[in-house]
C-alpha cells in the first residue's frame, strides 16, 4: 500500500488555479507517496491533462449512471474526464445536502462500478465526541457507508472529525490513534487481509506544522487536506512530511 496525501479544494479554484497543479506535478514528479488533487468539477478535465504523476479526483458523484438529475455529475462522467477517484460522504455533503450513510453507500458502489477509487469520509461531531459516542458513530458509518461488495483495492477511508475541519482544532494524538486503530480493525474483520491495503487518511486542520507528528501515528497512512492544499507552498511540506515516513 502506498501512502497518500489528498487535497480537497472544495468550492475554490478558477482556470488560473491550474498553475498550482502544474507546479505540484513538476515539484513532485518522483514522489514516494500518492498525491491527489480534487478540484471543482469545472477544472477536472484540464487538471487531468496536466497532472502527470499526480492523481486527480472529484469531490462528489451521483449514485445513478445517468438520467434526469439536473446539476449532478455521474461517476462515469468523472472517469470520462480522466479522473481516478472521488471523495464521498464528506461531512459538508452529509450536513449541507442531507446525505445519509445509505446515499454514500450507493455513491460508493457507483464510483467503483465506473472504475474510480472511492474516498469514503467518516467522522463524529463535537457533540458526539463529548458524549463519548465517537467509536459508535464510526462503527455505524463504516458499516452503512461501505457496500458489502466493495473492492478494497479501490477504496480509501478518511477519518475527519467534523469539529476539526477548518477550525484549527485537532484531536489529541491519542484520539487520532484510537480512531484509526478502530477503523483498521473494523475493516479487517469485514474484508479480511485485503483491508490492510486500504489507506486510512486523517483529515481536519492538517498543515505543515502538525503533519509530521500526525503521520508518525500507527495506521495513519496520509491525510485529506482542505485549505492547506490550495497553494503548493502550503501543500508541499505536508507531502514531504509523509514521504519522510516511507
Amino acid at each position: 500500500m502506498r501512502k497518500m496525501v489528498a487535497g480537497n479544494w472544495k468550492m475554490n479554484g478558477l482556470q488560473v488555479s491550474l498553475k498550482n497543479i502544474a507546479e505540484l506535478a513538476t515539484a513532485h514528479d518522483s514522489a514516494r507517496v500518492d498525491i491527489m488533487i480534487c478540484p471543482p468539477a469545472t477544472l477536472l478535465s484540464k487538471a487531468c491533462e496536466i497532472a502527470r504523476s499526480l492523481k486527480i479526483g472529484a469531490q462528489d458523484c451521483h449514485s445513478a449512471e445517468h438520467g434526469a438529475h439536473t446539476g449532478d455529475i455521474s461517476a462515469n462522467m468523472i472517469a470520462d474526464c480522466g479522473a481516478k477517484a472521488v471523495i464521498l460522504g464528506h461531512s459538508e455533503r452529509r450536513a449541507n445536502h442531507n446525505e445519509s450513510d445509505a446515499i454514500v453507500r450507493d455513491k460508493t458502489s457507483a464510483a467503483q462500478s465506473a472504475g474510480l477509487t472511492a474516498v469514503v469520509c467518516i467522522g463524529e461531531t463535537l457533540e458526539q465526541r463529548e458524549a463519548g459516542e465517537t467509536i459508535a458513530v464510526l462503527e455505524t458509518q463504516l458499516k452503512a457507508s461501505i457496500p458489502d461488495k466493495v473492492d478494497p483495492s479501490r477504496m480509501v477511508v478518511a477519518y475527519e472529525p467534523v469539529w476539526a475541519i477548518g477550525t484549527g482544532k485537532i484531536p489529541t494524538l491519542e484520539q487520532i490513534t484510537e480512531a484509526h486503530q478502530f477503523c483498521r480493525r473494523t475493516l479487517l474483520k469485514r474484508f479480511g487481509s485485503a483491508a490492510n491495503n486500504v489507506p486510512l487518511l486523517y483529515g481536519g486542520s492538517v498543515k505543515a506544522s502538525n503533519a509530521e507528528e500526525i503521520f508518525s501515528l500507527q495506521n495513519v497512512d496520509g491525510a485529506l487536506v482542505g485549505g492547506a492544499s490550495l497553494a503548493p507552498v502550503d501543500f508541499s511540506p505536508i507531502i514531504h512530511a509523509l514521504e519522510a515516513t516511507v
